[in-house]
């Protein structure tokens, strides 16, 4: 910048001489000289006041140019014309640096999301549709490496090919349906594998998330004729055990018909009287069903079993006694 006045003030100096010049041969025709002179050294003293505004106003724009800001989130590098890129790393708020020599590269190293989609097989060559999402920033300490060899858009360079390669790899060491049953190990599977691959980059992975999990139209349809049948399964295997106790009922209930007969012919062959108390049961039954109905009864009062005075008793136990002699009384002989 120092020069660059110099020239100024060499140029100014060099129009004041030429200015001088002229209007020193005009004023020598009139006056005899005097006024050239006095034309010069006007002319002198404003290029010396040019050449000194010059000098003032490089030198504050040296001064801007030596001062920068890093703002919240973000830290500098600063590339030198001389030695090449610096190590230091500046951090937060106003830095120096020498103008025109030295020139601060800013980055952000704030966390930033990146998202994946990506198609691939399964271990059963089931077509899976996989999204990722992951949080990443740039290692600090390590940024000089990072502009040396990624560049200001590392993340563009890098980020896309290993999260579709280790998704990938990851969805292949499982079956279709263990995607879905195992999804939190799948995850985390894939976030180790992430997070090593991006370390060798100096990247940092905040963390790493599957926030979309898809299956090809193929399989959701055979999926859902599974789970049909499955539910036709159980529902047939439930009738089986219906039915099945529906038999046991009936068995039991069968059982406890042929106790109660056998039971109640015993009672009857050792206590006649038993069929007496029957009796007068079913004709209270009877005799209040017929009270209680607006019909007239016109039927014999021992069809009824009404009579309980009469003969009945006895021509029921004799009909009892010689059916139980001719065919024997429930299966007895």
């Amino acid at each position: 910048m120092a020069g660059n006045g110099n020239r100024m003030r060499e140029a100014f100096q060099n129009l004041s001489k030429q200015v001088g010049s002229k209007m020193g041969g005009v004023g020598g025709g009139g006056k005899g000289g005097g006024g050239g002179g006095g034309g010069a050294k006007l002319m002198q003293s404003v290029a010396r006041s040019a050449g000194g505004l010059a000098v003032a106003g490089g030198l504050a724009y040296a001064g801007s140019q030596s001062l920068y800001n890093v703002d919240g989130g973000h830290r500098a590098i600063v590339f030198n014309r001389v030695v090449g890129m610096k190590e230091t790393v500046y951090g937060e708020g106003l830095n120096f640096n020498i103008p025109w020599f030295e020139r601060p590269i800013v980055y952000d190293i704030r966390t930033r999301p990146v998202n994946l989609q990506t198609l691939t097989g399964s271990k059963d060559l089931q077509m899976v549709t996989i999204a990722i999402r992951v949080l990443h920033k740039p290692n600090a300490n390590k940024l000089v490496w990072i502009y040396q060899t990624l560049g200001m858009r590392y993340d563009e360079k890098i980020l896309p090919s290993i999260m579709n390669e280790c998704a990938k790899a990851v969805v292949a060491r499982y079956n279709a349906n263990e995607l879905l049953t195992k999804r939190d190990i799948v995850s985390k599977e894939i976030s180790l594998d992430l997070k090593e691959r991006a370390g060798n980059f100096n990247i940092l992975l905040e963390d790493v998330a599957i926030t979309h999990l898809s299956f090809s139209p193929e399989y959701s349809r055979a999926v859902e004729k599974k789970q049909v049948a499955e539910q036709h399964a159980e529902r047939a295997k439930y009738e089986v055990i219906g039915a099945m106790q529906e038999k046991l009922t009936i068995v039991t209930r069968a059982k406890g018909e042929a106790e109660s007969a056998e039971l109640i012919g015993s009672a009857v062959k050792k206590n006649p009287g038993f069929m007496k108390l029957r009796r007068i049961d079913a004709a209270r039954e009877i005799a209040t069903t017929i009270a209680s109905s607006g019909n007239k009864v016109y039927l014999n009062s021992d069809s009824l079993l009404l009579n309980l005075l009469g003969d009945a008793d006895e021509k029921l136990e004799k009909g009892v006694q010689g059916d139980t002699e001719k065919r024997g009384f429930f299966g007895r002989k």
